[in-house]
């Protein structure tokens, strides 16, 4: 192949030969994603429909499960697809489409990661400003800078990895799209471009990396203040799911494209991708649910009138 032009689809890396493994990695698969679907769906309903979670924390959460949501969606069903038919192809257009998407959902997330944490330090450091800072039209434009630096960096990144010419054959040694793979097919030095944006990015992040933690030295500092312990246990339950889910967020991603690469290999890469890329999603909603008792009342409201309506259908089927 003489360049990127002659390429009508790139070929998947196969988790396993066997019919019998493949359909272990269908199933577990399967498992992962029906588990993220249903945890960001109810985050997401319950968030919608309880007034007492109209608040900028859940707001953001809201955009957070949407965003774990078009994450997983974007890579999973396509590599299922592929284990149940047995094949490892995916289009050209299909590929960029997964790169697109990808950067333009991680990086939203991470921008909005990074607003959550200001928003966790304006609610403990500035109590009495809070209603001021983080009022609905703050919040709605600080979400909307999220998805929008989401975009702009995936448009920029996917419009140059598709523009580098590629000759070093179709194979992605990856169960979807990623960049750095697909780099590795290029036959020219144009991919230092590629290198070059995907470094300015490294130190964006790492801009991103510094402001979350200087914001979290000063609210763990205003916490230890707090005369109570229930004011300080308060306190530490806003903010330890929202950690939780950068620190995984984080070294995920930072083992996935900074490991040395004396211990990089096929099978190692393999399990990182899946750390960073489909763990997340599925594991986020967790975390936030087991700290925060007014999202654990709403999600037992929803669940309790889903079961209730199902319930009511399904005699109304019966008559």
């Amino acid at each position: 192949m003489s360049n990127s032009s002659s390429l009508n689809e790139f070929l998947l890396l196969a988790f396993a030969d066997t019919w019998e493994l493949q359909l272990l990695h269908f199933s577990l698969f399967l498992g992962i994603y029906l588990a993220a679907l249903l945890g960001n769906g109810l985050i997401i309903i319950a968030v919608a429909y309880d007034h007492h979670l109209h608040t900028p924390m859940y707001f953001f959460l809201l955009n957070l499960s949407l965003l774990d949501l078009g994450t997983i969606s974007t890579t999973v069903p396509k590599s299922m697809a592929n284990s149940l038919m047995d094949t490892r192809a995916i289009s050209y257009s299909g590929c960029a489409a997964q790169v697109f998407l990808l950067f333009f959902l991680l990086g939203g997330e991470y921008s909005l990661l990074t607003i959550m944490s200001y928003d966790r330090y304006v609610a403990i450091c500035r109590p009495l400003h809070y209603g001021t800072i983080m009022d609905s039209r703050a919040c709605v434009k600080m979400a909307a800078a999220a998805w929008g630096s989401g975009f702009l960096y995936s448009a920029l990144h996917t419009a140059n990895t598709f523009s580098i010419p590629l000759c070093q054959g179709n194979t992605v040694d990856q169960f979807f799209c990623e960049v750095p793979q697909i780099l590795k097919l290029s036959c020219s030095d144009s991919y230092l471009r590629e290198i070059g944006l995907l470094v300015v990015s490294g130190c964006l992040v790492f801009g991103c990396f510094i402001f979350i933690v200087l914001s979290y030295v000063q609210i763990f500092t205003a916490v230890l203040r707090i005369p109570s312990e229930q004011g300080r246990h308060k306190a530490f339950s806003m903010c330890i799911p929202h950690l939780a889910v950068v620190s995984l967020f984080l070294s995920t991603d930072m083992f996935a494209y900074l490991k040395p690469p004396s211990i990089s290999s096929p099978a190692v890469d393999l399990v990182v991708t899946v750390l960073y890329a489909v763990v997340p999603p599925a594991v986020n909603p967790l975390i936030y649910s087991m700290r925060s008792k007014e999202l654990k009342d709403a999600l037992r409201k929803v669940i309790s009138w889903t079961l209730f309506s199902s319930g009511d259908i399904a005699i109304a089927l019966h008559k």
